[in-house]
C-alpha cells in the first residue's frame, strides 16, 4: 500500500537528514520534491499545491529546535499536513435514531458496490445490528445474484426483486415493508453503476434517494483510478449530496493518490476503506494511521486490530495455561499457525510495521503463505497421542505422517525441529510470575470501536 509515495518521501527525509540546519534554499529543494511526489502519486493538483505551499510556510516560520533535526522537522510538518487534508479525526457511518438505517451505496461499475455492501453489513452485524442486502442494480446481468450468493455466505438477509420486477425505485420501497416485516434495523441499497457516468444513472439514484431517505449516500470508488477516482466522487456529490465514501482496492493501490485528495478536493469524507476481498477487510478510515502508513511509520494499531479479531481468547487462556506449566504442545503450535493465517498475507501484516523498507525487503525473502498450510497439514495429519507427545514420532510414524499430509519426511522433520525450538523458547516463559503472564494475556482485551 503507497509503496511509490512511501519510497518518495523515504528519499527526502533521508536527503534533509545531513543538514544542521534548514537554509531557504533546503526548504525550497523539499517542498518541490514533495510537490513532484504528490503529483507522482496521482494526487489533484489544486491538492498538492495547497499541502506543499502549507508545508513551505511552516516550514520557514518554524522556530529552531535543538534536540529535533531539520529532518524531523519537515516530517512532522508534513504528516501534520496529510492529517489535516485527509481529514483530522475518523467520520463513521451513522446509525438512525429511528429505525431502519439506510445506506444508499453508489459507484461506477467494477467499484465494488456489491462486495462493499455487505462487507458493510457483515461489520455492522459484528456490533448486534441486523441487516438487509436490497438488490436495486437490476441492469447488470447476474447481480442481483452476486448480491444473492455473497450476502448468504457472509450471513446477511437479502432482498430482491420478485415477479419479473424490473423498476429499481419499486424494490427499494418494498424492501423497506421486508425489513419492518423482518426485524432489519439496517437497510444497504446496491444500486447499479455504469462504465462512466451519465444522466440516466443519476436520474435513477435521484428517485431512489427521494423514495427511502437513505440515512447516509455513501460513494463506493475504486482507488485504483487514481485521480478519476476524485473526478468521480465531485461528479456524484453534485448531484447526490454525498455523505461518505467507501475507498476500494487500498491494499493495491501503490500510489495513495485518492486517499490523499477526495476530502480536500469534495469535502465529503472517506469513511470505510476496503484493504481485501474477505468480508473482514474493511476498516474505519483513519487520517492519522493513513498518514503513517504514507510515511512508512507503520500501523501499529491496526496489527492490534487484527490480531484481536483473530485470536480467540479461550484459545489464548489455554496456551498461557500450558506455557506456565511447560506443557506446551503440537496442539498449541497448531493453534498459533491458524492465528497467523487469520491475520492475512504477512507481506500486509509487515506493512504495518514501523520498520522503513520492512516490506520492501520480504519480497525478496523466502516467505510463502503456502508453506504455513503445509506445517498445518502436516500436524493434522498427527494422531492425537503425536500432538500431545511428539517424541513418540520415530521414523515409520514420520513416513506416514508425510503421506498423510502430501508433504515429505524432511518437511515433517522441518516441523518438529520448529516446534522444539518454539518448545525451549515458551520454556523460558514458564518462568514467568502468574501475574505478569496474565498481563501479557489482557493485553489482547482491548475493545475495538469501529463504528
Amino acid at each position: 500500500m503507497f509503496d511509490t509515495i512511501k519510497e518518495r518521501f523515504g528519499s527526502i527525509f533521508s536527503a534533509l537528514g545531513s543538514k544542521g540546519k534548514l537554509s531557504q534554499q533546503d526548504i525550497d529543494d523539499a517542498a518541490r520534491e514533495i510537490r513532484r511526489a504528490l503529483l507522482e502519486a496521482d494526487v489533484n493538483f489544486k491538492v498538492v499545491k495547497q499541502l506543499t505551499e502549507a508545508v513551505k510556510q511552516r516550514a520557514e516560520g518554524q522556530k529552531i529546535v535543538n534536540s529535533v533535526t531539520p529532518s524531523q522537522q519537515i516530517f512532522t510538518i508534513v504528516y501534520e499536513e496529510l492529517v489535516k487534508i485527509m481529514g483530522e479525526e475518523p467520520a463513521p457511518l451513522k446509525i438512525s435514531p429511528k429505525p431502519p438505517t439506510v445506506y444508499l451505496m453508489a459507484g461506477l461499475q467494477g467499484s465494488g458496490k456489491t462486495t462493499s455492501t455487505v462487507k458493510i453489513a457483515k461489520r455492522l452485524q459484528s456490533k448486534g445490528h441486523k441487516c438487509l442486502a436490497v438488490a436495486c442494480d437490476l441492469r447488470r446481468p447476474a447481480a442481483v445474484e452476486q448480491l444473492r450468493v455473497t450476502a448468504e455466505r457472509a450471513k446477511v438477509a437479502f432482498y430482491g426483486p420478485e415477479n419479473g420486477e424490473t423498476n429499481p425505485v419499486s424494490v427499494a420501497e418494498k424492501a423497506l415493508g421486508y425489513a419492518e416485516d423482518h426485524l432489519c434495523d439496517v437497510i444497504l441499497i446496491d444500486t447499479a453503476g455504469r462504465l462512466q457516468l451519465d444522466e440516466e444513472l443519476m436520474q435513477e439514484l435521484e428517485e431512489i434517494k427521494t423514495a427511502v431517505s437513505p440515512t447516509e449516500i455513501l460513494l463506493v470508488a475504486d482507488s485504483m483510478t487514481g485521480q478519476e477516482a476524485v473526478n468521480v466522487a465531485s461528479a456524484f456529490n453534485d448531484k447526490l449530496s454525498l455523505t461518505g465514501v467507501v475507498l476500494t482496492k487500498l491494499d493495491g493501490d501503490a500510489r495513495g493518490g485518492p486517499s490523499l485528495a477526495i476530502r480536500s478536493a469534495t469535502g465529503v469524507p472517506i469513511k470505510l476503506a476496503g484493504c481485501g476481498e474477505k468480508t473482514e477487510d474493511l476498516e474505519l478510515f483513519d487520517a492519522k494511521r493513513m498518514a503513517q502508513r504514507i510515511l512508512g511509520m507503520g500501523d501499529l494499531q491496526g496489527l492490534l486490530e487484527k490480531v484481536q479479531a483473530s485470536t480467540n481468547l479461550s484459545d489464548m487462556q489455554k496456551l498461557t495455561d500450558n506455557v506456565m506449566s511447560n506443557r506446551f504442545t503440537l496442539n498449541d503450535m497448531l493453534a498459533q499457525l491458524q492465528q497467523i493465517q487469520k491475520l492475512g498475507p504477512l507481506d500486509k501484516i509487515v506493512e504495518m510495521l514501523p520498520i522503513p523498507g520492512a516490506a520492501k525487503a520480504l519480497q525478496n525473502a523466502d516467505v510463502d503463505g503456502k508453506r504455513l498450510k503445509h506445517l498445518e497439514a502436516v500436524i493434522l495429519s498427527m494422531t492425537p497421542e503425536e500432538r500431545s507427545n511428539p517424541a513418540v514420532i520415530k521414523g515409520s510414524r514420520r513416513r506416514r505422517i508425510a503421506e498423510g499430509s502430501g508433504t515429505t519426511v524432511q518437511q515433517v522433520n522441518q516441523l518438529l525441529a520448529q516446534y522444539d525450538q518454539m518448545k525451549g523458547m515458551m520454556k523460558s516463559f514458564g518462568g514467568m510470575s502468574g501475574k505478569k503472564m496474565k498481563q501479557l494475556a489482557s493485553m489482547m482485551k482491548f475493545k475495538n470501536k469501529f463504528f
